[in-house]
């Protein structure tokens, strides 16, 4: 099958798990002030993306259009935190804690930043 193909079938049914277990977890929290829904997701995501990467480094356990859909697609519908957190792991297992280190303060920071700059933004087209 073409791996667009994978990405877009997996993308499709990690987008839906996603939306059904927030508005699960919401539904349980919403006296909570804590974000719930999406914590659950990205931790969820990170012990299903850690435990498809364990079986992936077994050689031949899962194809290589197995992983276009698994990684690129189901995860990546579901939640990409759980691709930060696996590159940032393999990042750690093969000993390079200054470049984990640097992605993880570099995209919570710039990501932030980004968010911020993003609102400016439509602030200021708005009241332009």
């Amino acid at each position: 099958m073409n791996q667009v193909m994978l990405v877009a079938l997996g993308g499709a049914i990690g987008s839906v798990a996603r939306f059904k277990l927030s508005g699960l977890v919401l539904r349980y929290s919403l006296d909570w002030r804590f974000p719930f829904p999406t914590f659950t997701v990205n931790v969820l995501g990170c012990l299903i993306i850690g435990i498809l990467a364990g079986f992936a480094l077994k050689e031949g356990f899962i194809s290589a259009d197995m992983r276009v859909l698994l990684f690129t697609g189901l995860m990546g519908g579901f939640t990409t935190f759980s691709a930060f957190g696996l590159e940032t792991m393999i990042l750690l297992r093969e000993g390079r804690i200054g470049i984990a280190a640097a992605y993880i303060v570099a995209s919570v920071v710039v990501g932030l930043a980004m968010m911020w700059l993003g609102f400016a933004l439509v602030k200021a087209a708005v009241q332009a």
